[in-house]
C-alpha cells in the first residue's frame, strides 16, 4: 500500500482544495493530510485563518477521499511527519516548487500544478471588495 502525504491551510474550502487532494490520492492508495495549525498559521502570515483548526478539520476529514487527518503544528517537522505517517509520497502545490526537494530521500516529492484563478487570499479580496 503506498501512502501519500500533502499538508495545507484548507481555509475557506474550495475547487483548488478538492483538486488538490483529488489528484494527491491518485498517487497512492491512502491520502494523508496535515492541516496547518491556527499557531502555525499566524506564525506564517501574521493572521489566523477564517476558520479555526478544529473547524478545518472536520472539512477536510469529511471529503471521501481523505483517510487521515492530523495537525500539522511546524513546518520544520515536515520530515518528522511523513517518517510518522510512513508516506512514500509527499504532494504539494507548485508555490512551493524546489522547497521540499530535500525530502526525496525518505520519499517521493511532487508538485502538482494549482488550480487557476482561485485561492483563499483572492477570494478573501474579491470578499473584502463586495
Amino acid at each position: 500500500m503506498s501512502i501519500v502525504i500533502t499538508f495545507g491551510t484548507y481555509d475557506l474550502f474550495h475547487i483548488g482544495h478538492h483538486n488538490i487532494l483529488n489528484r494527491a490520492k491518485n498517487y497512492g492508495d491512502k491520502l494523508v493530510v496535515g492541516i496547518s495549525t491556527d499557531a502555525l498559521n499566524y506564525k506564517k502570515k501574521q493572521k489566523y485563518p477564517v476558520y479555526c483548526e478544529s473547524e478545518r478539520k472536520t472539512i477536510v476529514s469529511s471529503i471521501k477521499y481523505v483517510d487521515e487527518v492530523f495537525l500539522e503544528e511546524s513546518l520544520e517537522q515536515k520530515r518528522e511527519y511523513i517518517i510518522k505517517y510512513k508516506a512514500d509520497i509527499l504532494i504539494m502545490g507548485n508555490d512551493w516548487e524546489g522547497k521540499f526537494d530535500e525530502l526525496n530521500d525518505i520519499c517521493k516529492v511532487i508538485y502538482l500544478p494549482r488550480t487557476e484563478n482561485i485561492s483563499t487570499t483572492k477570494i478573501k479580496q474579491d470578499i473584502k471588495n463586495l
